[in-house]
């Protein structure tokens, strides 16, 4: 799968989830490592989309 469109997946399946979702979670669903969702979650907020997230969530 390209960036863009892990990034694109990642914001979908945010945005359907009602309640929070772990990183662990998206990189299972994604299948792929949980650092690369870090990387790409901080790439989404580098970009400006707003995403709120807690420590252990």
């Amino acid at each position: 799968m390209r960036p863009a469109d892990r990034l694109f997946q990642i914001i979908q399946i945010l945005r359907r989830t009602p309640k929070p979702i772990t990183a662990g979670a998206l990189a299972a669903e994604l299948e792929i490592s949980k650092r690369t969702v870090y990387r790409d979650i901080a790439d989404l907020i580098g970009q400006r989309v707003p995403i709120k997230g807690e420590a252990g969530v």
